[in-house]
């Protein structure tokens, strides 16, 4: 029998995109489209008991149980709206008997220390409040030998050209909001700093880039398409918390439609991955 897993617990903490079933469904979209360059340099052939933390709504469980067979997979997050959806996608699935998903505080993991053979974060560190103290619970419950993966946020690179006033605000609205409920949009740079003062050993960073001009256009395009829709996924929570107005969105959105019919727009975002074991 599989273990999905759901529990009773408090509300959702803040979370800058929401929690709508919209939301939720570009949560998985996000998760393929970032697929082939998050996957990369991300290795789990060994098999064992893997831990996804935030495993939020199963998008990068399924890739991982599709992309490593001999995984058994423990995924945990924060919201029980999350692990509904999670729990919905892998019911049925042929990964299911791979798949535990439990409701838990990952700054406060309810796991006897050396639990698993290696961790997977993908998008989590950046909505926490306490990303060091998430890799230091990760760290406790990892056997010696075992690798962590973190993929990160780095949102002070996001350029593009021309260059588009209204959009520029919006973004910088985008990461104020995020620092004031308690994330932080910045938390890739400082990954390496973060697993070497927790003792983790052989820290690796990577810097995973878009640079997209014309020579590409149709993948400039999908990638533009991709940043329109993550940047409206805020607007909601933007515009409750004061930080724009309804004419910035609309402004904004004008400004990404003139940009997608441009031929010389540039696209360039970094972002960061690292590695490093116990």
């Amino acid at each position: 029998m599989s273990a999905l897993q759901l529990a009773e617990a408090p509300q959702d903490q803040p979370y800058i995109h929401g929690f709508s079933a919209t939301e939720q469904a570009r949560l998985v979209r996000q998760a393929r489209f970032f697929e082939a360059m998050v996957y990369r340099d991300v290795d789990f052939s060994g098999g064992g008991r893997l831990l996804e933390v935030g495993c939020g709504v199963g998008a990068q469980t399924e890739i991982l149980l599709r992309r490593f067979p001999d995984l058994n997979i423990t995924g945990i997050d924060f919201s029980q709206r999350q692990l509904a959806v999670a729990r919905q996608r892998l019911q049925g699935s042929p990964f299911q008997e791979r798949a535990t998903l439990l409701h838990m505080d990952a700054e406060d993991m309810d796991f006897a220390p050396a639990s698993f053979d290696g961790a997977f974060l993908c998008w989590i560190l950046e909505h926490v409040h306490a990303p060091e103290r998430v890799l230091a619970e990760a760290r406790r419950v990892l056997k010696p030998g075992a690798r962590l993966y973190a993929t990160e946020a780095m949102n002070a690179t996001f350029f593009m050209a021309p260059y588009s006033a209204r959009l520029q605000q919006y973004w910088l609205a985008f990461n104020d909001h995020q620092l004031a409920v308690g994330g932080d949009p910045f938390v890739g740079a400082k990954l390496g700093n973060m697993l070497l003062r927790l003792g983790f050993r052989d820290v690796e960073t990577r810097v995973k880039t878009w640079h997209l001009d014309s020579r590409e256009p149709h993948r400039r395009q999908l990638v533009l398409d991709y940043w329109t829709e993550l940047l409206l996924s805020a607007a909601d929570q933007l515009i409750e918390s004061g930080r724009v107005d309804a004419q910035l969105v609309e402004e904004m959105t004008r400004e990404l439609r003139q940009l997608r019919s441009d031929p010389e727009l540039v696209f360039f975002y970094s972002f960061m991955q690292a590695s490093a074991v116990v």
